[in-house]
């Protein structure tokens, strides 16, 4: 019976085939920047710092930072060459989410158009 693949199975972070796995430290960065991110943009909405589109913009950048965050410090995404198709597989799904979001709108607009002018 060979027990190379029990070990591997066992130890998946060992070896070529494993992921890369952060730190506690890493992690509570990670957390404190998304607390801090939760924080700011529930603060901005509770006090009404910002109005209209300018407090709509915020949240909307402070939401992207926070994905930029989750990404790096909870899915380990970087630019080493090991991390290239997680990269490529996440890049086709913005493309993919961006494309149905303004498509739909897209449809939605055109359709409110078109319902208008009759």
């Amino acid at each position: 019976m060979d027990h190379s693949h029990h070990s591997h199975l066992a130890h998946p972070d060992e070896g070529h085939g494993g992921g890369s796995h952060g730190s506690i430290g890493s992690y509570a960065t990670g957390f404190i920047l998304s607390v801090i991110l939760t924080v700011a943009a529930f603060g901005l909405v509770m006090n009404g710092t910002l109005t209209g589109e300018n407090a709509l913009l915020a949240i909307a950048g402070l939401a992207f930072v926070q994905i930029i965050v989750h990404l790096i410090f909870f899915l380990h995404m970087n630019t080493s060459s090991a991390q290239r198709w997680n990269i490529m597989a996440f890049g086709f799904t913005v493309l993919t989410a961006v494309i149905l979001i303004i498509g739909s709108l897209w449809i939605m607009h055109n359709v409110s158009m078109h319902m208008m002018s009759r």
